[in-house]
């Protein structure tokens, strides 16, 4: 029977003084070779995967950051939108608030604002379609803006047009509707009211306007009648000088006469009306400022 094969090693000192002999089977070092390929072959079939496998966790890491992040700025985009809605929310107050007292079809006509009615906690939906329906409703709360501008502008003008100052300061001694005439037993209606006043007092145009009459009146003696747009006109009586002429423009607070006792009258005073659409109208009802302690009404 053949001897089995071996292995000799030979481990020898530098001095030579001592040697080492160590026999290995042969089968043990074939099982070591082929334990070496083996490892050597699945080493070579894993090392892909796992470079592949450290890639991706690194990858992994990258998106989970990013992730964050844009969770992140998700947050503060939908804390964002709770703002503009509530801030829209308070638009719509306010211009519900402005157009109430003219009417329903005073104010810009109402449209859908594809929102839902009044806001409040934001929905699921996507932020970026979130806000293109806060872009939607923040164009059209932008034309109600501008609609209101535009009705406020003529507001504005008309308020600046309307006869609300007091012409001159003294005591209302007649005032406007029905009273007892001063020329007969019966009762009679006054278009105006009369304001007591010396003599030469100065009449200060209430309003600007144009001057469309400036002469004498049957009943008034020296008159003066200003337009101040919008069917509104003034009337002014019993002066006793003009400063005024036809067709001249007058401003605010301009002496447009002086106080006198013209015409049918008992005594100094000024003759103060206002016309809306050739009717006169309570002169109370347009003025606006105080007119001061004289000011007393008493029946004459």
């Amino acid at each position: 029977m053949p001897k089995p094969k071996q292995f000799n090693l030979l481990m020898v000192r530098d001095d030579g003084s001592r040697v080492l002999r160590l026999s290995v089977p042969g089968w043990a070092v074939g099982v070591v070779v082929g334990g070496l390929a083996i490892t050597i072959l699945g080493l070579a079939f894993i090392y892909p995967d796992y470079v592949s496998l450290r890639h991706q966790r690194g990858t992994f890491a990258a998106l989970s950051e990013r992730l964050h992040t844009q969770q992140g700025l998700l947050d503060a985009s939908q804390s964002r939108l709770r703002e503009i809605r509530g801030e829209i929310d308070s638009w719509r107050d306010l211009h519900a608030k402005i157009w109430e007292p003219f009417g329903p079809e005073a104010g810009p006509a109402k449209r859908g604002t594809g929102i839902g009615g009044r806001t409040g906690e934001p929905d699921r939906a996507p932020v970026k379609e979130e806000m293109d329906r806060l872009l939607g409703t923040v164009r059209e709360e932008g034309e109600s803006i501008r609609t209101l501008e535009r009705f406020l502008g003529r507001a504005s003008r008309v308020l600046a047009s309307l006869p609300s100052r007091w012409p001159v300061r003294g005591p209302v001694n007649s005032d406007f509707g029905q009273r007892r005439s001063p020329w007969a037993p019966n009762s009679e209606f006054h278009s105006g009211i009369d304001i007591g006043a010396s003599i030469g007092t100065p009449v200060k145009a209430p309003a600007p306007g144009v001057v469309i009459f400036a002469g004498q009146h049957a009943e008034f003696g020296v008159t003066l009648v200003i337009d101040h747009g919008n069917d509104t006109r003034s009337l002014y009586g019993h002066l006793s000088r003009l400063n005024v002429a036809m067709e001249l423009a007058v401003k605010r607070g301009e002496t447009v006469a002086l106080t006198g006792n013209t015409g049918r009258s008992s005594g100094p005073h000024l003759h103060y009306e206002i016309q809306v659409k050739g009717q006169p109208v309570n002169p109370h009802s347009y003025i606006w400022e105080e007119s001061g302690p004289a000011v007393a009404k008493s029946a004459r």
